[in-house]
This record gives C-alpha cells, sequence and structure tokens, in this order.
C-alpha cells in the first residue's frame, strides 16, 4: 500500500504538468471528435448535431498505475436489455484526477477475447456526478489495448470517453457500468448526453 502511494505522489505532480492546454493536443481531441461523429453518422444515421462533446480539457488526460488482477471465474454484466455477458476482471487502474485520488477496474469481454481481431480488447465503463444529466444515463466507456499497458501504467484520457450505441438506439445491448467503476466527481470530458448542448 505504502508502494502505491508512493507512485500516486509521483503521478500527481506528473499529471500538473497537463493543466496547460497544449494547441496540438487540443487539435489531436478535435480530430479524434471528427472521426468519432462521421463513424456514428454512417452506423447509426443520426445527424451529426445531436453528437456533443464537453469542452476539452488536458487536466483529464491523466497517467494511471496498473495492477493486474488474475480473474479466471468471472462475472456477468448486466446489459441495458437486460440480457447479460459475462466479462473477466483484468486489471484495476489508481490515479489522481482534479488532486484526488480514484480507482476504477479494467474489464476483458469473454466473448471478444475469443475473436483474434478483439483478442487484446479492455475497455472501462463507468459513471460520475454527471451521469444522467449531462452524460448518458448509464454511463460511458473508455477502452484501450493490453499493449497500452506499459512498465504497469497506463493513459487514460476522458476527452475519448464515449457513450455506448444503446444511448442512440435500443437496438443494443451494452453493458451497464458495475457499482465498482462510480466516480464520485464530475468528469466534465468527454461526450455528452446525445442531443444536449454545452
Amino acid at each position: 500500500m505504502k508502494k502505491i502511494f508512493l507512485l500516486l505522489s509521483s503521478l500527481f505532480f506528473l499529471n500538473l504538468g497537463f493543466t496547460q492546454i497544449n494547441d496540438d493536443y487540443v487539435n489531436q481531441i478535435k480530430v479524434y471528435q471528427k472521426n468519432y461523429i462521421k463513424t456514428h453518422e454512417v452506423v447509426l444515421k443520426k445527424n451529426h448535431k445531436y453528437f456533443n462533446f464537453f469542452p476539452i480539457n488536458q487536466a483529464y488526460l491523466i497517467t494511471c498505475i496498473f495492477q493486474k488482477i488474475i480473474d479466471t471465474v468471472g462475472f456477468n454484466m448486466t446489459t441495458s436489455a437486460n440480457t447479460l455477458k459475462y466479462f473477466f476482471k483484468y486489471g484495476r487502474l489508481d490515479f489522481i484526477l482534479l488532486g484526488k485520488e480514484y480507482v476504477l477496474f479494467v474489464y476483458q469481454s469473454r466473448e471478444l477475447k475469443q475473436v483474434e481481431k478483439y483478442k487484446n480488447y479492455l475497455f472501462v465503463p463507468f459513471t460520475d456526478a454527471t451521469t444522467g444529466d449531462d452524460s448518458y444515463g448509464s454511463g460511458r466507456y473508455l477502452e484501450f489495448s493490453i499493449k497500452d499497458i506499459q512498465n504497469n501504467k497506463l493513459e487514460l484520457d476522458f476527452n475519448k470517453a464515449y457513450n455506448p450505441y444503446c444511448a442512440y438506439s435500443p437496438n443494443y445491448k451494452c453493458p451497464i457500468p458495475p457499482k465498482e467503476n462510480r466516480l464520485n466527481l464530475e468528469v466534465e470530458a468527454g461526450e455528452m448526453n446525445f442531443g444536449k448542448g454545452h
């Protein structure tokens, strides 16, 4: 535990470096958002004016401490359609966001794990104090690959937090974030509630 505290302390000063907005970073996120909207317009046949995002804030680009979890049992995660999807808990993320310590858990889909293209796919579903108001009522997702974890650290960018497809259509079955991934703060970054401007 002492080791985690020391690592978090070092990350606090590391993440302070992101408080100044970098133009290259802002442009990178703008390109990401543009491509995101373009893809979703094609797949979901929704107009671009309904896709909205919080203002880009580099303070939400953070470095986390990753701890691997050996889960050979797994569990069922409830979906928006009241069905179940099976996941394994892959790891734990400790990080400092806006000056406070938080924890999120990382999951791996049993189904996707069997598919070559997605076998290294991991995701972090989460809710926060904006959920159901400025952001989608069932939470948002962050995703990455196993290879993104380097030296027991992972970079998370909440500016890339996105809504599951069930936010746009009832025809999808989207995993609902477990209670352990509830953040007790307003994550004012990433995608907003569908159709809601800021």
